[in-house]
């Protein structure tokens, strides 16, 4: 089996069966960015979250984000009356039993997370796809948590979620092909670009980017160049369209630190060792745009 592959276009997936119900646990940045774009595309669409006030703000967020695509022509009104209609406040995670994916979008801590996969399998018929939003911890190992691996699929979306087309389908060594390919469909049928990669540290996308933007802390640590400096270096150097620092701002740094510890963990190697800076940043609770400053500072209008 090969360890990546790009996936059909859409309408060359065979027969494989629709997604028509979504519940996405996890109200925060993510799991909000991930319900307005499922519901967006007419898929009824659930959201919960444990703790009852942030998953207030998100159901106002979402619609502001739809009114702002309006306001700049991105939507139409209908289009916008049509999504609101398919997004819904769920009460516990019974609702779960009534969907046929799951899109877990919780705090990056596995114990916690195969806790909720354990219940979620209780709770969900076996046709039910039992997804992860995780940005590295294993997908084996939350099947394992579930007692049923066969329908356990990573659905790794990228922040912010309504722009980054990119959606990585991650195989855990117990996912059905079936689950495999639902993902890849359902993930088309939203709109994004599926593709499939073996479960593994950090997976494609962040074994190999986080590293580079905790060098790119090392070097600031050390007084190579400052903050925008580095920043500009890259983006004029390197044609990336954001320098790393102000990337790590917008991932949040304690997600960062939770990838490269994971790294560091699973792979044994003292390279993925996280940039003090990093750590002394998160515990002084400097986490980027979360909290309106990291390595750069931001405004209450773009934090």
């Amino acid at each position: 089996m090969p360890s990546a592959t790009t996936q059909p276009a859409a309408g060359e997936q065979g027969d494989v069966v629709t997604i028509g119900t979504v519940l996405v646990v996890g109200a925060g940045t993510m799991g909000s960015g991930i319900a307005q774009v499922v519901a967006q595309s007419g898929i009824q669409t659930f959201l919960y979250d444990a703790d009852a006030p942030a998953l207030e703000r998100a159901l106002k967020t979402i619609p502001a984000a739809w009114e702002r695509a309006v306001a700049k022509g991105r939507l139409r009104s209908e289009q916008v009356e049509a999504a609101a209609s398919s997004l819904t406040a769920a009460g516990s995670l019974d609702a779960a039993a009534e969907v046929e994916l799951v899109i877990e979008a919780i705090i990056e801590e596995v114990a916690v997370k195969e806790a909720l996969f354990a219940r979620l399998a209780e709770l969900s018929p076996a046709g039910t796809i039992l997804a992860s939003n995780t940005s590295s911890l294993s997908i084996t190992r939350l099947g394992a948590a579930a007692g049923a691996p066969e329908r356990v699929v990573g659905l790794h979306f990228f922040n912010p979620v309504p722009r980054l087309p990119l959606v990585e389908i991650v195989r855990g060594l117990g996912t059905a092909d079936e689950t495999i390919d639902r993902a890849v469909a359902f993930a088309q049928g939203i709109g994004k670009t599926p593709i499939v990669v073996a479960d593994g540290p950090g997976f494609v996308a962040n074994r190999v980017l986080v590293p580079m933007i905790n060098e790119a802390i090392f070097v600031l640590g050390e007084g190579v160049a400052d903050a925008a400096a580095i920043d500009e270096v890259m983006r004029l150097g390197a044609s990336h369209p954001m320098g790393p620092l102000a990337l790590a701002d917008l991932i949040g740094l304690d997600v960062c630190l939770a990838i490269m510890e994971t790294l560091q963990r699973d792979l044994g190697d003292d390279k993925y060792r996280p940039a003090p800076l990093l750590r002394r940043l998160v515990a002084a609770g400097r986490l980027g745009h979360k909290t309106g400053i990291g390595f750069h500072q931001y405004s209450d209008d773009t934090g």
